[in-house]
């Protein structure tokens, strides 16, 4: 490799660490071609997979003020550049080591925070930000639909509505509270306060350690 190329290398690299949400070293010796291809297209959409040289990724590493990696860049080395769900990620890449146990999870790097292996299956057990986004979607959902349903309905039938209420509070009387939550309204103090592929290989031939 010329000069020029190692340089372009180092800045491709570089480049993909200060962009990426997240990056996982791993080691693939043993895994084949089509291996490799099956996990880049497990994890399309969420990152990159690239086989690197170890000592220019050390160089970017360096450049880009990346020190996750430091001491770990020795064998055939790949680094799984994460633009997407790091969680998605993470997942990717332990449900493909299971499968394929050649494949290495070394250690990672999230928001500049060095991450160990065990780690990093910690974070692939953590549901993904959809489903998050689901969860509190319906969360709010259940509690706000009283609400919506009467925005939304016709004024005349949220007039029915109130003089129903109305109607029981007359014939009824209002309700008393429980003697228990008298006395918690009570103690309770006035002021109290209120209850988280698009590259390929940046180079080829990753083990020049």
């Amino acid at each position: 490799m010329s000069r020029a190329d190692k340089s372009a290398a180092i800045a491709e690299l570089a480049e993909k660490f200060r962009s990426s949400n997240a990056a996982v070293l791993t080691e693939y010796r043993g895994l084949s071609v089509a291996q490799i291809t099956e996990l880049r297209g497990a994890l399309r959409g969420n990152a990159t997979y690239a086989v690197v040289k170890n000592t220019l990724t050390e160089i970017a590493a360096k450049e880009a003020g990346v020190t996750a990696f430091d001491g770990q860049l020795v064998g055939p080395s790949a680094i799984a550049f994460v633009e997407g769900d790091p969680v998605e990620a993470a997942k990717g890449l332990r449900d493909f080591a299971k499968a394929n146990p050649l494949l290495v999870i070394k250690s990672g790097l999230l928001d500049g925070k060095a991450l160990s292996s065990d780690e990093i299956k910690k974070l692939a057990d953590l549901e993904s930000r959809e489903v998050l986004l689901a969860k509190l979607a319906g969360a709010m959902n259940a509690s706000l639909t009283q609400a919506v349903y009467l925005f939304a309905a016709p004024l005349s039938q949220t007039a029915r509505v109130v003089d129903a209420l109305r109607a029981k509070v007359e014939t009824e009387g209002p309700a008393v509270a429980e003697p228990a939550a008298e006395a918690a309204s009570e103690e309770t103090p006035a002021d109290a306060a209120p209850a988280a592929e698009a590259t390929e290989d940046v180079a080829t031939g990753g083990d020049d350690a």
